[in-house]
């Protein structure tokens, strides 16, 4: 499948998708049918509701981290590594 978006206004774009079956094309004009819109609403509707059900971006570890650790009585901060190379501990 192939995709193609581009701009054509300001805060609008237009997205082409291609190759798509025929079945898949064939279901999405009956979605459109019975809710009364055309299908290229049915398709914005569609690419909205998938866009809201899944969080923009997976939290990173270091405030997964902080939120396991949160309220556990660690009082001091923890020093940031990043940009520093990992050393390991001495054991013996």
């Amino acid at each position: 499948m192939a995709l193609t978006l581009s701009r054509y206004h300001v805060g609008m774009a237009q997205l082409i998708v291609r190759n798509i079956e025929d079945e898949v094309r064939d279901r999405l004009r009956e979605l459109a049918r019975r809710h009364g819109r055309s299908m290229e609403e049915e398709v914005r509707d569609i690419l909205r509701a998938a866009v809201a059900a899944s969080p923009a971006r997976p939290a990173r570890f270091g405030t997964r981290a902080a939120a396991r650790f949160r309220g556990r009585g660690l009082k001091a901060d923890i020093t940031e590594l990043r940009g520093k190379p990992a050393v390991p501990p001495e054991l013996g």
